[in-house]
Formats: C-alpha cells, sequence, structure tokens
C-alpha cells in the first residue's frame, strides 16, 4: 500500500529557504516530488510535518498558502492512489507521481474553465464564454489574494473555499445577485468534472446563495414607451437610432439586444421572424408588424446581411463589436429618459423588462409571458414579473388603511 508524506529539505545555503516535497513510498521503493513551495526552518514543525508560525510577518499569507496547499494536494494523492488500485493490480511510484503532474496540468481551474471556454465560442455562446471568463478572473483574483503562491486546480474547489470566497465578495460590495452568479457558474464547473469523474462530489456550494433576489423595477409603463416612440429626434441620428433599437426590442417580444444585433434578412419569412436565441439555443417565432418594418425602411440595406442597422461589414465578425454599439446606444437612452422625465435608468434591458410588465397588465398568462420571451423555465418569467409593477398592491393597501 502507498503512503505520500509532506516534507521539509532545509537550505544548503544559511538564511535560504528550504524546500517542501512528497515523499512517496510503494512497494518498498520510494520517490521525493519537489514542490514550488519555500519555508524558513523556524516556519516548519518536523514532528507534525505541517507548516507553522508563531510570529505575526509578512510572510504568513505564503504560509497559509502553503499550507492549504499541501492539504489539497494530498488529498489527491489518496484519490490519485485509490483510482490507480481500482483501475489495475500493479502500479508504481512513478505511475502515482505521472498521475499527480497530469492533474495539476490538465485540470488546474485556468486550463479547465478555459478549455469550456473555448467550446463555447466555438458554439457561439458567446455572451456565456464571457460570463465564464469573468467568473474565472474574479475567482483566481481571491485566490492569488489570500493564496498569493496557488495555481488553484478543480478540486480547490472545497465547502472552505467557496464560503471564503462569498465572504471575500461581500466585503468588496459584490450584491448578493452578482455573487450568487458567479457560484452559480462555478457550479457549473465544478459538476461538470464530478460527471466526467475528474473529482468526488464534496457539495461544496451547499452553505453559500446560490438564488436570485428580487431586482430593482426596470419596467416602465405603456404611457411611457408611447412618449419614447412618438419622440421627435429628427435632429439627432444618434438618439434617432437608439430609440429605433429601444422599440424594436420592444416590438419584439423584448427581444435581447445580441439577438438583435444577429437578426438577417433571411430571418425574415413569409411574414414572421424565425431565429434561435443565442443564450439558449431555444426558437422562436415572431410576427412581423408594420411597426417594425416602419423602422427598418428608415435605414438603408445593411450590406452585411444583418437587418438592423448594428452590425456593418467592418464588425461583423467580431462577436464583442455589439457590446460597444449597445454601450452607446445604452448613453444615448440616458439621454432619452430626460426628454421624457423618466426618473430611472434607461436602457435596452428595460425594453425587454417592460414587455413583460405590459404583457401581464393585459392579463396575458404567465407561460405565455415565458414562451413569448424565449425562457426555459416559468420560474425565470417570475423573476422578472415579482419586481416590476407593485401599483396593484399598494391600491390594496390604500382601501385597507383608508377603512381604519
Amino acid at each position: 500500500m502507498a503512503s505520500i508524506q509532506v516534507k521539509f529539505r532545509k537550505s544548503s545555503v544559511s538564511d535560504h529557504p528550504g524546500s517542501v516535497y512528497y515523499l512517496i513510498i510503494h512497494n518498498s521503493k520510494s520517490k521525493q516530488l519537489t514542490t514550488p513551495y519555500r519555508l524558513f526552518p523556524d516556519e516548519w514543525n518536523d514532528f507534525i510535518n505541517k507548516t507553522t508560525s508563531s510570529v505575526k510577518n509578512s510572510r504568513n499569507p505564503n504560509i497559509s498558502s502553503i499550507m492549504f496547499a499541501t492539504e489539497i494536494e494530498l488529498r489527491r494523492f489518496l484519490i490519485i492512489k485509490e483510482n490507480l488500485t481500482l483501475k489495475r493490480e500493479k502500479y508504481t511510484v512513478d505511475d502515482i507521481i505521472d498521475e499527480f503532474k497530469m492533474f495539476v496540468s490538465k485540470y488546474s481551474l485556468s486550463n479547465y474553465m478555459g478549455s469550456l471556454i473555448g467550446q463555447m465560442v466555438q458554439n457561439y455562446k458567446i455572451r456565456t464564454s464571457q460570463n465564464y471568463k469573468t467568473t474565472l478572473n474574479s475567482f483566481c483574483n481571491f485566490i492569488h489574494e489570500k493564496y498569493p503562491l496557488l495555481n488553484p486546480t478543480i478540486d480547490y474547489l472545497t465547502p472552505d473555499t467557496i464560503q471564503n470566497y462569498e465572504g471575500w465578495l461581500r466585503l468588496r460590495g459584490v450584491t448578493p445577485n452578482a455573487s450568487s452568479f458567479y457560484m452559480r457558474i462555478l457550479r457549473a464547473v465544478y459538476n461538470r468534472a464530478v460527471d466526467e469523474q475528474i473529482i468526488y462530489n464534496r457539495n461544496p456550494f451547499k452553505h453559500v446563495y446560490t438564488g436570485i433576489d428580487k431586482t430593482i423595477k426596470r419596467a416602465i409603463s405603456l404611457k411611457l414607451i408611447s412618449k419614447i416612440k412618438h419622440l421627435d429626434l429628427s435632429y439627432n441620428q444618434s438618439l434617432d437610432m437608439a430609440r429605433d433599437m429601444f422599440m424594436m426590442s420592444f416590438y419584439l417580444r423584448g427581444m435581447s439586444f445580441i439577438d438583435m444585433a444577429y437578426l438577417k434578412y433571411t430571418d425574415n419569412q413569409n411574414g414572421y421572424i424565425v431565429y434561435r436565441r443565442r443564450k439558449t439555443g431555444q426558437k422562436l417565432t415572431i410576427k412581423w408588424t408594420s411597426e417594425m418594418q416602419r423602422i427598418i425602411d428608415k435605414y438603408p440595406r445593411n450590406q452585411s446581411g444583418y437587418l438592423l442597422p448594428i452590425l456593418g461589414l467592418e464588425n461583423c465578425r467580431n462577436y464583442n463589436a455589439y457590446r460597444s454599439i449597445g454601450s452607446r446606444i445604452n448613453r444615448n437612452l440616458k439621454i432619452i429618459a430626460r426628454l421624457v422625465n423618466i426618473n430611472q435608468t434607461l436602457t435596452l434591458y428595460v425594453a425587454r423588462h417592460s414587455w413583460a410588465s405590459a404583457a401581464q397588465s393585459k392579463g396575458i398568462p404567465l407561460n405565455v409571458i415565458s414562451q413569448g420571451m424565449g425562457h426555459d423555465s416559468e420560474s425565470t418569467t417570475r423573476i422578472y414579473l415579482s419586481s416590476l409593477d407593485t401599483s396593484l398592491v399598494d391600491k390594496a393597501n390604500s382601501l385597507i388603511l383608508n377603512s381604519l
């Protein structure tokens, strides 16, 4: 039976840190695997084979990093040993070391998530890939601040690490919804690694928040939508275009901006827009109306083949181009909001919320609204609707108070 111990070797040069290494013994043969971790003699306890530091100093973060890393890596060695025992009757010390090195190389969090991100880009899931990149950067910033020596692997997603990460986000003013967003992405990555039998499931996300709080009201009334529609913006082409894209999103049942940007003339067939949501791949069909056609008629035919004047030939292959254009439109929408006395931030996303709110106010059933917006489930639609319009509740409360 193989045994793995963490050891410390003093430097042959005085006043220089020594090396932390692993001693692997199996079938009367032993080998050492030197780690990149370095300690001074007074930072190591030979009796318990662990790091130690009785004095507060600037090296304590490094010492904590080494302690954390060796605990994780010893656990990884045990899993490797168990797997090798199950797979074959005979294995050597070199087999254990090779498996360990392969895991570090292949399943570092950056490499593993990077591979998933690459697959998403190939499948044109650009927005999702960007979300994964943002989450990876955030988690790696946390790890490098708390454990500066580490290159985290997928098995660093332990219950304690995830709870510490949640606390780290909270201290930096990250909202619960944003924190939950990061957690859900890391959980998806973790569950995939479990499914691929890379790691065992230790339920690291059990005690962190992965729900969705009610968001600030984003929808505006149909009355304000009408004001935006009839606003004379002929004097300013940029404002006019921003208004048109806002209205087009509303007309198209709150279509997301990225889906609008990549609509093609060929998607307009026999009086219907037929397209797939880039986020989910869901196929949607929307009846083409005279309001939509009036907007299209205002602009020259897009030579890039796209239906709307968002992406041109010079940037039609740039998947990030729509983001900069969307930011410009949102800046102009803020100006439009002031023109019609809207006291909240007006963005393209407000059009999506507003369509859902308007549908609800007209008594349209939840399942129909959900289908119209291309949501995967009605629970997602409920999140949209739960914080949109509280006027009915306010009226009910007034009736109750007036009866006192």
